[in-house]
């Protein structure tokens, strides 16, 4: 009877505060005390099987707010200064952050620093009561959290909230004691995607008052990290393999190795690169690609890395398998990512196929003009990101070289837009391979697509169809890659936030060609591994499964093909005119007569 009675008076106070307004009171109260001012807060720091400190500083007025983190040989930082979002990289470069969801979080984050919530008006955030002990609250130009409070104390437990890179980070607050005058949570968990065994812990050492005059804008960057000839300008020749940039690279003064060279990606070195170099790696981290699968990496110093005569120095790098033999045809030694490219002007020229790193300080008005179409470019984290629109519809998209396609449309936006339903012909298929694993989409030939103020006719769009991994994340709409890039020539002025497109007057023979044999093939001995095979696809007629080793096509051995020469090779096939394949199952060998065809609209 008592526990009735009590349901009754818990599911009576609950309706009695619709707006979870008494629930913010009480926390209020059990805070013992208001927070003014600047304030300076330490933590120990473990994470990702390292060990270091963290610093947070704050002004508890408006919420502005800077992190500095050093973690085992890895430092970082972000802060806000209440108009722009920044973040340090591994390389110790500094950026804004206005792409992506990155402006909304740090308002939120803000919005949590300064208590906002208290306010009358709860500082005009929509407010949601989630049961008794919950809210949700959106504050203005911010995004949806949720927060839990302890039913007896009334201090706040945790914090769930919507990432970047479709992530859900939940925040854990326990250890509850008095210092400087009010209730301090003297450990948080952060907690990633329900990983708790690779949980973040800070646990608080210290809360001293801070600097009024504390300047929460991003510091000034270096130029003494990254070194060019007198001129000012370094070209060097390329490779287009797979749709994928790939320049030599010599680390620590030796190599060359072969590198990707990745506007969406990090600075890597392959774990065998690190092992042959005697560089030693430390901890690991999660992380994800295309795919729907999570990678595991570590981190190594690295005392340069140089592409022809453009030099950093002192670089921190992952260390990651991010791109097996099989899957590119090549043993990669690592990736040039964004903490090399953004401390130059980088220019891709891939008619030429030729690579140009240039002073900032030397890329004048006449250079811009040369570049060709100007488009205003934002970061989401490290990926550049501009505006457009696809099908007629506005649209975010990431440029990103590491991206073998010509443009791959998230699962959201392609839901959101209804873009399945505008296309009677298209096919689903393995689409890419990449760190995650195989990515899937329903490939389509698209009509119209802009980036900014260019116009790019009738690209190939893959709708994702992930429920997982970056793809299925809603704050881009678009990931447009080299197979679409590689009509232009594109130079990337990371520090002017600008991008500019010049068009190719004769791109490629295979640009805008899909394949069309429906197989997706990784590299074999003896030839090309068929991983999947498209319902309904010449290769499903023609018998082909996924596992066997494709070793002839019309006489021709593949052995002697490269994987990359392969896959270009599908895609120029004459629809309608067959060809043989030849084929081992197991220990059988066999062949089949495969008739090409346009498996989307040319």
């Amino acid at each position: 009877m008592l526990s009735v009675l009590f349901a009754l008076t818990t599911a009576a106070a609950c309706a009695a505060d619709p707006e979870g307004r008494l629930l913010l009171e009480a926390n209020h109260r059990a805070m013992d005390g208001p927070t003014s001012g600047a304030q300076v807060v330490s933590y120990d720091y473990r994470a990702q099987g390292l060990t270091g400190t963290a610093r947070l500083l704050y002004d508890a007025g408006h919420g502005s707010f800077l992190w500095d983190r050093r973690l085992g040989n890895t430092t970082g930082a972000n802060g806000f200064d209440g108009e722009t979002p920044w973040v340090r990289d591994l390389a110790r470069h500094h950026y804004s952050q206005r792409g992506g969801d990155k402006v909304a979080l740090a308002i939120n984050e803000a919005y949590r620093h300064a208590n906002a919530w208290w306010r009358a008006d709860a500082g005009g955030a929509r407010v949601e009561p989630l049961g008794c002990d919950a809210l949700r609250i959106t504050p203005p130009r911010g995004k949806p959290f949720e927060a839990w409070f302890d039913p007896q104390s009334h201090l706040v437990t945790r914090v769930r909230e919507a990432q970047s890179w479709n992530t859900v980070l939940e925040t854990r607050y326990s250890q509850y004691r008095k210092s400087e005058g009010r209730m301090a949570p003297h450990r948080l968990e952060l907690i990633t995607n329900g990983d708790e065994a690779g949980a973040e812990v800070l646990e608080l050492t210290s809360i001293a008052r801070g600097d009024s005059a504390t300047t929460y804008s991003a510091p000034g960057n270096r130029r003494d990290a990254a070194a060019l000839p007198a001129s000012g300008k370094s070209s060097v020749p390329f490779q287009l393999v797979n749709n994928h940039v790939i320049v030599t690279a010599r680390i620590n003064g030796r190599g060359p190795y072969p590198f990707l060279v990745d506007t969406g990606g990090h600075n890597i070195l392959t774990p065998i690169t690190a092992r042959s170099l005697g560089i030693g790696s430390e901890g690991h981290s999660t992380g994800g690609g295309s795919g729907e699968a999570t990678t595991v990496n570590g981190y190594a110093l690295v005392s340069s890395i140089e592409v022809g005569g453009a030099r950093m120095r002192d670089a921190m790098a992952l260390t990651l398998d991010f791109s097996p033999a099989d899957v590119e045809g090549l043993v990669l030694g690592g990736m040039l990512g964004s903490e090399f490219l953004e401390r130059f002007v980088v220019e891709f020229d891939y008619g030429r196929k030729v690579l140009t790193f240039t002073d900032p300080a030397h890329f004048a008005a006449a250079d811009r003009r040369r570049a060709g179409t100007a488009l205003a470019m934002e970061f989401y984290d490290h990926m550049p990101q501009v505006t457009g629109t696809f099908e007629g519809r506005p649209a975010r998209f990431n440029l990103d070289t590491g991206s073998r396609s010509d443009v791959s449309i998230t699962a959201p936006f392609a839901d959101r837009m209804g873009l399945r339903d505008l296309y009677p012909l298209g096919i689903t298929v393995t689409d890419g391979w990449g760190s995650g694993g195989p990515a899937r989409s329903f490939v389509v030939r698209a009509g119209r697509m802009t980036l900014g103020a260019v116009e790019v006719d009738r690209p190939i769009a893959g709708l994702s169809v992930a429920k997982r991994g970056v793809m299925a994340d809603e704050n881009f709409d678009g990931n447009v890659g080299s197979g679409l890039l590689k009509r232009f020539v594109v130079t990337f002025d990371f520090g002017g936030n600008h991008v500019y497109l010049r068009r190719l007057p004769h791109p490629d023979e295979d640009t805008g060609k899909f394949d069309r044999t429906g197989m997706w093939i990784n590299l074999a001995w003896g030839g090309m591994r068929v991983m999947d095979v498209a319902a309904g696809s010449p290769a499903a007629t023609a018998g082909i499964r996924a596992g066997d080793i494709l070793t002839e096509i019309d006489g021709s051995p593949l052995a002697a093909r490269t994987l990359s020469d392969a896959r270009r090779h599908l895609k120029l096939l004459a629809p309608g005119k067959p060809v043989t394949i030849a084929y081992r199952r197991g220990d059988a060998a066999a062949e089949a007569s495969l008739v090409p065809a346009n498996l989307i609209p040319e």
